[in-house]
């Protein structure tokens, strides 16, 4: 099981920058937890899709500060609740936030 767990990812979240970098990097994060934690695939699916979506409409493209700022705090709040290691029900509910979730609006 891997080490990387919430409070790591959101710790390491906190660190970044709020550029596409840190989000393509973010991606790749979730790959290795992914790939070392099976039982996380579907929560990290989500995660990488949404921030995959937020990379997409802003590659190629200059990304205003106002919308950087605000998408990075939506992001890290929302990696901040998430508990990988919770429940049936817990996780479930998580996943469903992430489903829901849009770093845009």
């Amino acid at each position: 099981m891997t080490e990387l767990v919430t409070s790591d990812l959101h710790a390491w979240l906190a660190r970044q920058h709020h550029g596409l970098r840190t989000f393509r990097t973010f991606q790749q994060k979730l790959e290795t937890l992914s790939s070392d934690d099976p039982g996380q695939r579907a929560v990290c699916r989500l995660l990488s899709g949404l921030v995959g979506s937020y990379i997409e409409a802003f590659d190629e493209e200059p990304l205003p500060v106002a919308v950087a700022d605000r998408a990075y705090g939506r992001l890290l709040d929302l990696v901040a609740s998430l508990d990988l290691r919770g429940n049936a029900e817990r996780r479930l509910a998580d996943i469903n936030r992430v489903a829901t979730c849009d770093l845009l609006h």
